[in-house]
């Protein structure tokens, strides 16, 4: 049997309950996986919260979408996402439905080799986030030689969004909370502190203003900072802002929020480049907290209230 943290009703909060239940066998192309780490995102809970398919007779239904574990049994012509057979004994990670779970059962088509040397929480907590981070770098196009301002650069998308800008020859200019400035500066960027005055403080680091602006956010302060300080306004990409202002001045939005590019082949073709650099130790993926899998209710009740400071991380 396998303990699961499952959403037994439908709302925000959702109720959530350790279940037992055994994983299935699996079928050819999968795999029965033992988690290591399980990574929670904000998604998670809008499905808990009914935004997915509200269907009652799906409950009590385990959480989670990402998470990394090692093999403990295969089916006929398993593989992963290089086309590898996978063997007992295999670390994997990548997107896991039902991650929650002590075991579970998954294809392994999307799922990566995770070397011994990467920790299983970062490896968990990489390819949605990361995919999320390229996915705003190509939507305003941030080359060699820009200037990024980056709201919310300390979180689990804002510290990607840096790390892969300042990989691509961008100076970067990062909004975060001063306990997070020397991480930051760690990666190469230049933080400032939100709030009152954030336009000057970053006009006394680039007077000449700067080229792009990515809200992790979705503040009234992202948008108006941004819009002040851009030349051109369709180089502002949101992934949070939803409430029609961003396309109002000229931005762009991304994800799954209305009237927002889902770029599903962008986030795809990303998430064989963000596993080799984890791989390779070019980029981090920031662990703010750790719970065990039975404070799963704690763990989402943190994640919910939008100030995690980078990933919130199950370890079953």
């Amino acid at each position: 049997m396998s303990k699961i943290l499952a959403a037994t009703s439908y709302g925000r909060p959702p109720v959530l309950e350790l279940v037992e239940r055994a994983p299935a066998a699996p079928e050819p192309g999968q795999a029965t996986l033992r988690l290591e780490a399980v990574s929670l995102n904000p998604y998670d809970l809008t499905l808990a919260a009914g935004g997915g398919d509200p269907d009652g007779a799906k409950l009590p239904f385990a959480m989670a979408l990402e998470g990394a574990g090692v093999v403990t049994a295969i089916g006929e012509g398993a593989r992963d996402a290089s086309g590898r057979p996978v063997e007992v004994g295999d670390a994997l990670y990548g997107a896991i439905p039902g991650a929650a779970a002590e075991q579970v059962t998954v294809p392994t088509a999307g799922l990566f080799r995770r070397p011994a040397e990467v920790d299983a929480g970062e490896a968990a907590g990489l390819l949605l986030v990361g995919a999320t981070a390229e996915h705003a770098l190509v939507a305003v196009e941030v080359r060699d030689g820009d200037t990024v301002l980056v709201h919310g650069a300390s979180g689990s998308v804002g510290s990607l969004v840096t790390q892969l800008a300042l990989a691509r020859g961008a100076r970067v200019i990062a909004t975060a909370g001063p306990a997070h400035h020397e991480r930051l500066r760690g990666y190469g960027a230049e933080p400032v502190a939100y709030g009152d005055g954030l336009a000057d403080r970053v006009r006394g680091l680039t007077p000449e203003g700067v080229t792009a602006a990515i809200d992790t956010v979705g503040t009234d302060e992202a948008l108006a900072v941004s819009v002040e300080l851009l030349p051109d306004p369709a180089r502002l990409v949101s992934i949070a802002n939803f409430s029609g202002a961003v396309l109002a001045a000229g931005g762009r939005l991304i994800g799954g929020g209305p009237g927002a590019d889902p770029g599903r082949e962008i986030r795809t073709a990303a998430r064989s480049r963000l596993a080799e650099a984890l791989a390779a130790g070019a980029i981090e993926v920031p662990i703010a907290h750790r719970f065990p899998l039975t404070a799963g209710a704690e763990a989402y009740a943190l994640l919910a209230g939008g100030h995690a400071g980078g990933k919130v991380i199950l370890e079953p």
